[in-house]
């Protein structure tokens, strides 16, 4: 195995991720895939920090649009991705990995607060650290959860495991004539609107200059090949 290109890295893992072929919920098959891919990770001597949404459980902003508070339904959003986070960290621990859960939200019975130094200890002593319940606060998406957690543990990269291959000038499902984009800057992304992640994730990864790869999750042992330095998905960089 090639020595990993780096060292510390913060995976944003969609909700729908954990979905596989199902309308909703977590599916085991997919949940304990990906658990596996991220021990191996942690084998190599990775350091990870991940960041679930909760989209297989229910959006805020969805809910808002249908008449529910917009506060309240971010909340709901927030404790979507506690529970994703108690899932994978239940699937981590079931192969031998050690798992700690940092919530944005103080649910002190259910897992840890958010505390910087202590997460930054966990990602040193060789363990997971999980961060859910987003920023702790409404109208911030968990992209931008994954962005600020990712400059404040000092990751290498940041990246985005999604259900497309990379960047793309349209939806790929969608429009089958839409232009993949191995390589692009943050301000290229946001002049072009392009749907990678929300204009506050990317201005914070760009001001910080965190790289962002956006990846397939879906494709077996891409993260692990992602890690030792392949090319895989696209690549926004700052400037």
């Amino acid at each position: 195995m090639s020595e990993p290109k780096y060292k510390r890295i913060l995976l944003k893992l969609s909700g729908e991720a954990l979905m596989g072929n199902q309308s909703g919920g977590i599916d085991p098959t997919t949940i304990h895939r990906v658990a596996e891919e991220i021990d191996d990770l942690c084998r190599a001597g990775v350091e990870v920090g991940l960041v679930i949404g909760g989209g297989n459980i229910i959006r805020g902003a969805e809910k808002a649009s249908e008449g529910l508070d917009r506060v309240t339904g971010d909340h709901m959003g927030m404790l979507a991705t506690v529970i994703n986070a108690l899932a994978m960290q239940d699937a981590l621990e079931h192969i031998g990995r050690q798992v700690r859960v940092m919530s944005a939200l103080k649910i002190n019975q259910v897992c840890e607060d958010y505390i910087r130094r202590r997460a930054i200890r966990h990602l040193e002593k060789g363990r997971v650290a999980i961060f859910a319940a987003g920023t702790g606060n409404p109208f911030f998406t968990t992209d931008s959860a994954a962005s600020l957690r990712a400059v404040e543990v000092n990751a290498d990269i940041l990246i985005k495991a999604t259900k497309v291959d990379g960047v793309y000038s349209a939806d790929p499902m969608k429009d089958p004539t839409a232009t993949f984009y191995p390589r692009l800057t943050y301000d290229e992304a946001l002049d072009q609107r392009l749907n990678v992640m929300d204009a506050t994730a990317l201005v914070l990864c760009r001001d910080h200059n965190m790289p962002l790869r956006v990846m397939n999750v879906f494709l077996p042992g891409a993260i692990m090949r992602l890690v030792q330095g392949e090319e895989i998905g696209s690549l926004i960089v700052t400037g």
